[in-house]
């Protein structure tokens, strides 16, 4: 996009939906034509090899293979309001562009860094005006739509709901809590994942072969790991791919023998300044390692734990991935053996989230060595399983009159509430009542261990259930 908050028209040949792009003009929306871009010096790779069209777009076939229905809108020209949802590098401001070219619609857009609410209102004005006066829709792209507060979300929203625009709204940030929940309900949201490794390194091999806006005329071998290591170390991002090849190729030593500039695995590694971990977090081996670190923090074993946190966070593993597993094994693993485990694994998910990466890492280490040297108990997570099953197999009885809330006269008379017995009353604060529906009573899901805390919370219960039951039968006597 242009530095330009939106830029005024320039005349252009109109081109359809399946038209061919016009490659020597500017659209409508002043986004200039991709083979003009390839021509400027200085443009980086990334930018030069941006798709041009969906057939280009690699790695979101969920949502723009053939047939699927945003690629049907699209081709059709019939796109209606749509939040782009996905991680940086995954084609959002590039799926923007190619709509922009392939609408007959008038196409305006803008950044949310930059726009004010004056600039949108007058945006919303014209578009009404060309709708009346020709019927032609706007289309209103806005990248980083996360960064406009409420009022300028607002001014959308009139013209949205009248018809007079299409917005497509650009975000890293989840929509449910970024956008305004009126404008959220007029749009469609459509997800762009994050690239696996295979499409980066697609990505990558495209830009080395393509003459035209590529590294296609360089002389250059790359080997294989080398490209399947930066494919890994750009975490999804092809933009991010991209750049650190076109850095990684200028700055490769050439062969005096051939002239042919070299990059390897070791080459690239000076050029990140540091290993470059082969880590596929959407194959195999991320899903080995993440079960080698909770199996080594269910064995106790601190030394393990924070190795496998180590591999993980140096090759690039989201670190809010890794708390979140954390924060799952100190209620699954160890429960109420040490209560204290779930508040230092959420605490660790906070401190990363406040500080980030890489200072974080020492929070999610500090989080993993506890759990690993906290006594282990999965109590917690037989009594839930058990009570899911019940759940789910048994009849859903209704609720027990006696613990009812009771705020109406007709509710009382109806018994809600009835025999009730309120626990602060008794002595030690416990009644012998049954909490249980009848066709479950005297279940019991929870067994705690005698390891950590939970052999006091087993005393706890033992000396409970011995006064309930003596004033069971006291009750039953009495009657």
């Amino acid at each position: 996009m242009s530095g330009n908050l939106f830029d005024p028209p320039s005349p252009v040949r109109r081109t359809g939906a399946t038209g061919p792009p016009d490659e020597t003009a500017d659209n409508e929306a002043g986004m200039p034509r991709r083979r003009d871009e390839a021509a400027q010096a200085g443009t980086p790779l990334a930018e030069r090899m941006r798709p041009r069209t969906l057939d280009e777009v690699v790695g979101q076939d969920d949502i723009l293979a053939g047939g699927r229905p945003l690629r049907e809108a699209i081709e059709r020209d019939l796109l209606q309001s749509i939040i782009l949802w996905g991680p940086p590098g995954t084609g959002k401001t590039t799926l923007a562009r190619i709509i922009a070219e392939m609408t007959r619609a008038h196409f305006v857009a803008f950044s949310a860094v930059l726009a004010g609410i004056k600039e949108i209102k007058e945006v919303m004005a014209a578009a009404e005006l060309r709708r009346r006066s020709s019927g032609r829709r706007t289309i209103v792209f806005v990248d980083e739509i996360h960064r406009f507060n409420k009022a300028q979300q607002d001014a959308f929203l009139p013209r949205v709901e009248a018809g007079d625009i299409v917005l497509i709204g650009a975000t890293t940030e989840n929509p449910s809590f970024e956008v305004n929940a009126a404008l959220l309900s007029r749009s469609k949201v459509f997800v762009l994942k994050g690239l696996d490794a295979g499409a980066v390194a697609t990505i990558l091999r495209r830009a080395l072969t393509d003459t035209e806006r590529g590294l296609g005329g360089t002389e250059i071998n790359v080997s294989d790991a080398a490209i399947a290591a930066i494919a890994t170390y750009a975490n999804g991002d092809a933009r991010s791919a991209l750049n650190l090849l076109e850095f990684s190729v200028a700055a490769a030593p050439m062969d005096p023998n051939t002239c042919v500039r070299q990059l390897d695995l070791p080459q690239l590694e000076h050029s990140i300044q540091r290993r470059a971990l082969l880590y596929d977090k959407s194959g195999e081996e991320h899903f080995n390692i993440i079960s080698a670190l909770h199996k080594s923090m269910r064995n106790s074993d601190p030394d393990a734990a924070v190795y496998w946190i180590a591999r993980m966070l140096e090759a690039g593993e989201d670190p809010l991935y890794v708390a979140r597993r954390l924060v799952r094994f100190a209620s699954e693993d160890i429960g109420n053996a040490d209560p204290q485990a779930l508040v230092v694994a959420v605490a660790a998910k906070d401190a990363v989230h406040f500080i980030g990466m890489p200072e974080g890492n020492t929070a999610l280490a500090q989080a993993a060595i506890y759990l690993a040297t906290a006594p282990k108990s999965n109590a917690v997570y037989v009594a839930y399983n058990a009570a899911a099953e019940d759940a789910q197999t048994q009849a859903a009885d209704p609720v027990p009159l006696h613990l009812r809330n009771a705020p109406t006269k007709l509710m009382k008379q109806l018994d809600y509430g009835k025999g009730y017995q309120y626990a602060h009353e008794e002595p030690d604060a416990i009644a012998a009542m049954d909490c249980l529906p009848e066709s479950l009573a005297g279940r019991r899901y929870y067994t705690p261990t005698e390891r950590g805390f939970e052999k006091e919370i087993k005393r706890r219960l033992e000396g409970w259930r011995e006064i309930k039951g003596s004033r069971t039968l006291k009750v039953e006597k009495e009657k």
